[in-house]
């Protein structure tokens, strides 16, 4: 005879939404979680594991995901083995990946299912960057497939976003992206940044002795982030639709984006790990590279007080897997962006424990809030009877090292090289199953697709 149970985890502290780490065993039944129960509570499993001394967590969500040799589309089966296996490593359990394309997303919808079924070690969903007139047409379509959330480059004017295949716009096709989300319940991630003033300071070419990293951030400064941040948090609330301003990197950013929130609430705001851990004499050098830039180590302090302060909804990684070689140039020549999902959850939970802040604030910005926000709460984001059993088990006194090597990605660098953890992922289980088990990855590959029927204010029933 069977066992009621597929797997019951023992002996950890698990962190429960409202009551934080709690003495308590999770029981595991069909991929998600069946029981909550004391330690003395008797119930027959197919296998327990013992978790004594260590911390459970909901697995992390990277709502901020880029998949593909190009960045545009994962297409090939290492797209989305070597990039899942390094959010694997790092206990995150679903991750959201923008398509970038300017045919319909209908195709490229059944090219990128194809890449990640049966070769992503987590569960996945997607974003579509909306660039065209036709993208418009089959908004739709695009909501029946499951996908609630699109991106639109501010920057894309004139050929900007020529070298990824996407065509120029205007204010006013953003306008018209704002009104149609709006109508479908769903919400838009836009990269704002001015590109106007960017090519005039591009131009201009700053003093170089300063570093490569504090020369790409004069060349894009944090006033043309906060502009374009303002201009479509503005737009928002004339059209009444969700918006999720993704990758803030400054305090201009933030504060320009909370005078918006104070007359309209449905703006949600995201930064990344790189902006809470790296500035403009980090180390890393060109390897940093990454549009909005890492800022000034002022940023960075005023980042950190605003998650504190619950100013911050969502943590995200902005990964992209681009080789090295495309790096290893100078700072106007190398591409933009990095590889940064193995890094989300560590990164965030150990720099935020060190400056104090409180561990249900983390959880919120790295699971809680964007499963929320991008309608997959309460089947991810928590612990709790019916939801998936995505799981992360942390032992908090076992050091790690971040190296390349850790990350698994195809890019097969870090800018984060040699930074030192004073914790180590265990175990990363998705849908009950080990992805990581005692640090090392399986061979379980069943990743899912997530379909989301609807983002931001509508997901959270506004």
């Amino acid at each position: 005879m069977s066992s009621p149970y597929d797997l019951r985890i023992t002996g950890g502290k698990v962190f429960l939404e409202g009551l934080g780490p709690s003495d308590v065993d999770l029981l595991i039944r069909d991929g998600r979680i069946s029981g909550i129960v004391g330690r003395e509570q008797q119930a027959d499993a197919a296998e327990t594991v013992d978790v004594t001394g260590k911390l459970v967590l909901p697995g992390a969500i990277d709502p901020h995901v880029h998949l593909g040799k190009d960045i545009r589309v994962p297409r090939d089966p290492d797209d989305a083995e070597r990039e899942s296996a390094s959010a694997a490593a790092g206990g995150v359990t679903t991750m959201l990946v923008y398509l970038m394309s300017s045919s319909s997303y209908t195709g490229e919808f059944a090219s990128a299912r194809a890449a990640m079924d049966s070769n992503s070690h987590i569960d996945y969903g997607f974003h579509f960057v909306l660039g065209t007139p036709e993208h418009l047409e089959e908004f739709a379509d695009y909501m029946g497939l499951g996908v609630s959330s699109f991106k639109f480059f501010m920057n894309f004017r004139g050929d900007e976003g020529k070298y990824l295949g996407m065509p120029g716009n205007d204010d006013s096709f953003m306008y018209d992206i704002l009104r149609k989300s709006a109508e479908h319940g769903a919400m838009i991630n836009p990269h704002p940044e001015n590109i106007e003033l960017v090519r005039m300071f591009r131009d201009e070419r700053g003093d170089e002795s300063a570093g490569p990293l504090a020369v790409w951030n004069a060349a894009r400064p944090a006033f043309v982030e906060a502009e374009a941040a303002q201009r479509v948090a503005y737009l928002a609330s004339v059209t009444g639709a969700s918006v999720y301003c993704v990758h803030t990197s400054s305090r201009e950013a933030v504060e320009a984006i909370a005078r918006q929130q104070a007359s309209y609430p449905n703006i949600f705001i995201e930064t990344c790990t790189q902006y809470l851990t790296l500035d403009t004499t980090s180390d890393a050098g060109v390897y940093a590279k990454v549009n909005p830039p890492v800022r000034p180590r002022e940023d960075v302090e005023f980042l950190w007080k605003a998650f504190e302060d619950g100013l911050i909804d969502a943590v995200g990684s902005d990964h992209n897997a681009r080789h090295r070689s495309n790096k290893e140039k100078d700072i106007w020549s190398a591409s933009a962006g990095f590889p940064g999902l193995g890094g989300l959850l560590p990164l965030t939970l150990a720099e935020g424990l060190r400056r104090g802040v409180s561990l249900d604030t983390i959880v919120e910005a790295v699971s809680t809030r964007a499963a929320k926000l991008f309608g997959m709460y309460p089947r991810k984001g928590t612990i709790a009877v019916g939801s998936d059993a995505d799981l992360v088990v942390l032992d908090m006194d076992a050091p790690s090292t971040i190296t390349a090597k850790t990350q698994h990605s195809a890019a097969e660098y870090t800018p984060w090289e040699g930074t030192e953890l004073p914790l180590s992922v265990v175990h990363t289980i998705v849908g009950g199953r080990f992805a990581l088990r005692d640090g090392v990855l399986t061979d379980q590959r069943a990743g899912s697709y997530i379909p989301r029927a609807h983002s931001g204010a509508a997901a959270l029933g506004g």
